[in-house]
């Protein structure tokens, strides 16, 4: 295996509270960014200075979705359900009070859009009429990631109860629980060719599960000292990346599921506090995290075979 060499780029700063959550555009070097502060900024890879607001929301943002089809964000905005927003406008074009919880995660596929909720429901709203037509009620412990799998027209969710749920998009029928994790499960990833599903969360642990193969526990690996908070694969799905409340981002291969680099304070300048989103962008490979300490780096990521 060859080496990886990683370099700090830059570090945008503009937020006043912990950065919770990134999101790409339909260009590969911009991206959003949402927080405690409530802010939505927009910011760009090729430029050094700050990003620009796009909304000010009055509670927190923990999730942000881009839909590419209408070239809209999707803000989550904690107890007050969702907001659209014509970014490019730095408008408002609609918004849904389809809940009183905080919103962990948002997602869509076709025309309709996933919003999973601390109350446990990931509610699907038609986007068209923007209207709620479907819940999907879990286990009144918290719904904390969703991933859609494209491919196969399926949908995982992880839960504060532990465990993770694959749904059908057709009817939202269960198709399987994958049980294992030990406690919350913070994150849920496809890998690009839909072939594998990644959990992890907090139990540190990252569990690897063949998704074309009804669902079989590939690896268990503990994976960091706390929390893993998110993760986020290689625009060519070759490598994906795992950051943690343990402050550290590891990079890993896909296919052998091995660790080959360990970004931290001490070695790479890297974050001093809880890493809480990663962002893996196809313009330059530059891999963007988001943390606690309010900052946002931009990583160069350099394979040497």
């Amino acid at each position: 295996m060859g080496k990886v060499n990683v370099s700090k780029l830059k570090t945008f700063t503009g937020h006043n509270d912990c950065v919770y959550t990134l999101e790409r555009t339909g260009h590969d070097h911009l991206f959003f960014s949402g927080a405690g502060d409530g802010m939505v900024v927009f910011w760009n890879l090729k430029e050094s200075e700050n990003g620009q607001l796009i909304a000010k929301l009055p509670n927190s943002v923990y999730a942000l979705h881009y839909l590419k089809s209408r070239n809209l964000l999707i803000a989550g905005h904690n107890y007050e359900g969702i907001h659209l927003l014509d970014w490019e406008n730095k408008k408002e074009v609609g918004s849904l009070k389809m809940t009183d919880q905080a919103i962990f995660d948002v997602n869509s596929f076709g025309d309709h859009l996933y919003v999973g909720d601390a109350s446990g429901t990931v509610t699907v709203v038609d986007l068209t009429s923007l209207r709620v037509i479907y819940k999907i009620e879990g286990p009144s412990k918290s719904a904390r990631a969703i991933a859609i799998n494209e491919q196969n027209g399926e949908m995982a969710v992880g839960y504060s109860d532990n465990k993770v749920r694959i749904f059908n998009l057709e009817d939202y029928q269960l198709i399987k629980e994958l049980e294992g994790h030990k406690n919350s499960v913070f994150t849920v990833k496809y890998s690009p060719d839909g072939q594998l599903l990644v959990t992890a969360g907090r139990d540190a642990h990252l569990k690897i599960w063949d998704a074309k193969a009804g669902y079989i526990e590939l690896e268990d690996i503990v994976a960091h000292m706390y929390t893993i908070n998110n993760l986020d694969f290689s625009p060519d799905g070759k490598h994906f990346v795992t950051c943690s409340m343990d402050k550290s981002i590891k990079i890993w291969d896909t296919h052998a599921f091995k660790l080959l680099k360990v970004i931290d304070k001490a070695r790479h300048a890297g974050h001093g506090t809880s890493v809480n989103k990663l962002l893996w962008s196809s313009y330059n490979d530059l891999l963007v995290s988001a943390s606690d300490d309010r900052a946002i780096s931009v990583w160069d990521i350099e394979f040497n075979s």
